[in-house]
């Protein structure tokens, strides 16, 4: 009998993490579909923007964290390029915060609505938070683990594209580039990260605990979306402001 440290297959493992965004990807959530459906208002969807920007100006401080803790130089070298990606160069090449606020003036925020965060509920920033701390504290290939959510970020990109085009006519197009970035960047950053983690997770007790990352990492992702929704509703019949 093999012993409890003994890793599944590998294929297992992988088909695992791949289970998990399909059941837990916050694509499902309520507003999420609410959103892709048509059904949210202006100040819905202003509102989400708003929200979601606090996970967007975290998303380097994360990376940042997991980069301390990785433990060649190569995988230094690739991780790193992520948080470049996100906040751009000193040279003025724009980054992924930049994109989002280009989003927040599209949907008729200004830069000091969204960048002021007045408008941030307290449960996005505690999820926010909680994802920041679970990077910086675990084990680095569990936390690579949690930030494969990307695997099923592709798919989701492509439709909210078309959906917020269709659907609400007043977004100026031009704001929706953070999304159009995301299409190539996710597929590459989960590539490798899908790699590092299949091949690192060699026992059953680290396989485990790097699908507990993802599902955690799915969980912050719809707290996010709770918080939303608890805070300026799900359609025409919330108030539509937080």
């Amino acid at each position: 009998m093999a012993s409890r440290s003994q890793a599944r297959p590998q294929y297992d493992f992988e088909t695992r993490l791949r289970a998990v965004g399909a059941a837990r990807y916050h694509d499902k959530h309520p507003f999420h579909v609410a959103m892709h459906e048509g059904r949210l208002t202006r100040g819905q969807i202003q509102g989400w923007v708003a929200n979601r920007y606090y996970y967007q100006k975290n998303i380097p401080r994360k990376d940042a964290a997991i980069l301390s803790n990785l433990p060649d130089r190569e995988k230094r070298r690739r991780w790193i390029t992520r948080i470049i990606d996100h906040d751009g160069t000193l040279e003025g090449q724009g980054g992924g915060i930049d994109a989002w606020l280009a989003l927040a003036r599209a949907v008729g925020l200004s830069d000091a609505d969204v960048i002021g965060e007045t408008s941030v509920a307290a449960g996005t920033r505690f999820a926010v938070d909680a994802y920041v701390t679970f990077a910086r504290t675990q084990p680095w290939i569990v936390a690579v683990a949690s930030s494969l959510t990307e695997l099923f970020a592709p798919d989701l990109m492509a439709r909210r594209i078309e959906v917020l085009a269709r659907n609400y006519a007043w977004i100026d197009e031009q704001g929706l580039g953070y999304f159009r970035r995301r299409l190539t960047l996710a597929p590459r950053d989960a590539a490798y990260a899908l790699a590092w983690v299949l091949e690192g997770a060699t026992s059953t007790e680290l396989q485990d605990a790097c699908v507990r990352a993802l599902e955690f990492k799915c969980d912050v992702l719809w707290a996010i979306l709770d918080a939303t929704q608890n805070a300026c509703g799900a359609g025409p019949q919330g108030d539509g402001r937080l």
